[in-house]
């Protein structure tokens, strides 16, 4: 017996935790983009935020993957820990929705529900519907899971030995607030533990008191992944995590000390105004109102954990580490954030790459010796080129990649490149510049200006580049397209006006050379530039014409 029992609940919870990944994964890739601009708009305000992790969470479907996301981005620094605490008690509203969904006792339509999306997920020809075969796939097998589960656990209902231990848990709480952090602890999903805890409470295994002492627990447990999460991040990160564990801990704490009126609450609206005596309705009821409630009481008091998470964690972050500062192994899973992630690396990376232009320009003009910082900078740029295409490569060999997400990686990987090449002739002209000292080539005034102006014009529209990467701004990026036949243009004419002093004397001939190579290599940059902007065109592109498509299909 012990055996069919152990193996239906292994392979049952294998089945649900299987649906859950196929389902999130659908949600991600239908509707990742959005939730990457959800998070992107949050605000101070503690109340946005705890809308916008309960919405994020409802649509990957784990409050685990919020929280992950949350300590990656305090950690990167594109999120403060007084947005993140917001978003962390909403993450906890969010993923209640599991268990309300798993209460419906919708098994009768998992097997349909798995025929459907395999249909759409293998023979589907369009994104759009693959990704909801998927998500059908997930749903289906996720009630098979539960129903495997619950039907393993029937002969525990004559087993002494186990209705024991599970009346155990009413008359001693701290055993299953225990069990139930461990069990979140192994698995780390609440969503998959309450699921057990459902099945069993279906069976008439175990009791609304025990249930909840379990429940807490599982909201407890389920602080693990953010913590292991944390491990290496900044001490704001740590924060975060910690937020989320004092979060989860003060909360159990106040409903096992009110835990007789918390009850009669509970079965009381589950009777009265659902009109459902059934304990698994009455579990997630409970799931469903200790996460609301405790978000009510603790969120305008969210200072206090803060201030508690500082004091576990004291000091400030080390400023100016070396190396990537956004790039997060922790999102891959998740590619919409970590395309997001890779363009901010991009922007910071092209911020350096800018600044060798600028020092470059005085070592030309002025005469000041910037090598060493230069050569410093080219080393940045080089070992962030690297780091980032590893990045996306890692990306790509992890995920299963929507078409428009496609597009932008592959031109990520050219623009990583531009960037590096930029910064390249920035050291070449550096190098002309030093030349030009050592040699003592004088150039016209007027030759002087002319190349300060063509300095500014290229520094300008690989700014203007960049920026338009940084928002996916493409009227900026066609902005850099026509400003870059301007440049050609002025090319033209700065090597017809050299030409022009040369032959009547106001400049010396071996300054011809060096004029004409550094106003190539700030050529070439421009063209990198406009590279970087066509990337932005193409990916604006992409995703118009996938609008269209689902507004057609719609």
């Amino acid at each position: 017996m012990w055996k069919e029992i152990i193996f239906g609940l292994i392979g049952g919870l294998g089945l649900f935790l299987y649906g859950m990944q196929l389902m999130s994964d659908g949600l991600q890739k239908s509707a990742g983009d959005r939730m990457r601009q959800i998070l992107g708009a949050l605000t101070s305000s503690p109340w946005k935020g705890v809308l916008v992790g309960a919405g994020v969470t409802a649509i990957i479907q784990s409050s685990s993957a919020t929280t992950v996301m949350l300590v990656s981005f305090v950690n990167a620094g594109l999120m403060t820990l007084k947005q993140a605490v917001g978003v962390i008690m909403g993450a906890n509203v969010g993923t209640t929705i599991t268990a309300q969904l798993i209460a419906f006792r919708l098994a009768d339509y998992a097997l349909p529900a798995v025929g459907v999306g395999f249909l759409l997920f293998f023979f589907s020809k369009k994104e759009r519907w693959k990704h909801i075969g998927e998500i059908v796939l997930g749903f289906g097998l996720l009630f098979l899971g539960m129903e495997v589960m619950t039907g393993a656990a029937v002969p525990l209902r004559s087993s002494p030995i186990f209705v024991s231990w599970m009346t155990s848990f009413g008359q001693y709480p701290l055993l299953g607030v225990l069990v139930g952090i461990l069990m979140t602890m192994i698995i780390q999903s609440s969503s998959a533990t309450i699921g057990i805890l459902l099945a069993i409470a279906s069976q008439g295994l175990i009791g609304i008191d025990a249930a909840l002492y379990v429940l807490f627990g599982d909201n407890i447990g389920t602080c693990i992944t953010a913590v292991l999460s944390s491990i290496g991040t900044t001490i704001t990160a740590k924060r975060t995590a910690m937020t989320h564990v004092l979060f989860n801990v003060f909360g159990a704490i106040i409903f096992i000390l009110a835990m007789p009126i918390f009850k009669n609450i509970v079965i009381f609206l589950t009777q009265n105004i659902m009109g459902s005596v059934e304990i698994t309705r009455q579990i997630a009821n409970a799931h469903t109102m200790f996460n609301i409630l405790n978000t009510l009481i603790w969120l305008p008091m969210a200072g206090i954990l803060v201030a508690l998470a500082t004091k576990i964690f004291p000091g400030e972050d080390e400023e100016d580490q070396p190396g990537p500062k956004y790039l997060d192994r922790r999102m891959l899973g998740t590619p919409s954030v970590a395309l997001d992630l890779a363009v901010k690396e991009i922007v910071l990376t092209s911020h350096i790459a800018r600044e060798m232009i600028e020092k470059s320009q005085r070592v030309f003009l002025e005469g000041v010796d910037l090598s060493e910082e230069i050569h410093r900078l080219e080393d940045q740029v080089d070992e962030l080129q690297r780091e980032i295409t590893l990045y996306l490569s890692m990306i790509l060999s992890q995920n299963t990649l929507a078409e428009h997400h496609s597009t932008l990686l592959a031109g990520l990987m050219h623009v990583v490149g531009d960037v590096e090449r930029i910064g390249d002739h920035a050291e070449n002209i550096a190098s002309y510049g030093r030349e030009r000292q050592k040699s003592g080539i004088i150039f016209s005034k007027a030759a002087q200006a002319e190349l300060a102006d063509y300095f500014q014009r290229t520094i300008t529209i690989f700014a203007q580049a960049v920026q338009a990467l940084a928002d996916s701004d493409r009227e900026l990026a066609e902005e850099v397209w026509r400003e870059e036949l301007t440049i050609d243009e002025l090319q033209d004419s700065l090597r017809r006006n050299h030409m022009d002093r040369l032959c009547v004397g106001s400049c010396e001939p071996a300054a011809g050379i060096i004029y004409v190579e550094v106003i190539n290599n700030l050529e070439r940059i421009a063209d990198h530039s406009t590279n970087i902007a066509e990337v932005v065109v193409e990916k604006s592109s992409v995703l118009n014409n996938l609008f269209l498509e689902v507004t057609t299909e719609n």
